[in-house]
């Protein structure tokens, strides 16, 4: 058997000193989780896609990636499952308010660094704060380090 990680995009998007996170329902708990727009990667679409995909399925906005803000792999023990992560930095271009959001979201809402490590027992994964904390210190990686091939 081929052991497979889950590849999976996020966008940390800041705004006026606040970051963008979608608060979403938990597939167990009563607990609803906060994490950045992200999803899995679908066939077909790159990386830098996927990123924008998930952004307007989340949260109604158009999200425009500038940079690669790191590369992150997390193996989640407790599903035996492992992920890699593309999270980009960028900026949004527009804002649909008439957009309904993915099932699962409740919503998605501007929080600074402060308030969003005050939510730390309530993030989906380390990775929503080692994103933002990379985010902070700088971290920007082009986007030509990605290529995608088409057939």
């Amino acid at each position: 058997m081929i052991w497979k990680p889950n590849v999976t995009v996020a966008a940390v998007i800041e705004k006026a000193g606040k970051y963008l996170l979608v608060e979403e329902v938990q597939s167990a708990g009563p607990d609803s989780v906060f994490n950045q727009p992200a999803g899995h990667l679908e066939p077909g679409e790159s990386i830098v896609q996927g990123a924008i995909r998930e952004t307007l399925e989340e949260t109604g906005y158009t999200f425009v990636p500038q940079c690669l803000v790191g590369i992150y792999y997390w193996h989640f023990c407790a599903k035996d499952t492992t992920y890699l992560r593309f999270a980009f930095s960028g900026y949004i271009s527009d804002y649909d308010s008439n957009r309904p959001l993915d099932t699962g979201i409740i919503q998605a809402d501007w929080y600074s660094a402060d308030q969003i490590q005050k939510l730390l027992h309530r993030h989906r994964s380390p990775l929503v704060m080692q994103c933002i904390q990379d985010d902070l210190a700088g971290k920007r990686y082009p986007l030509e380090l990605l290529t995608h091939f088409e057939k």
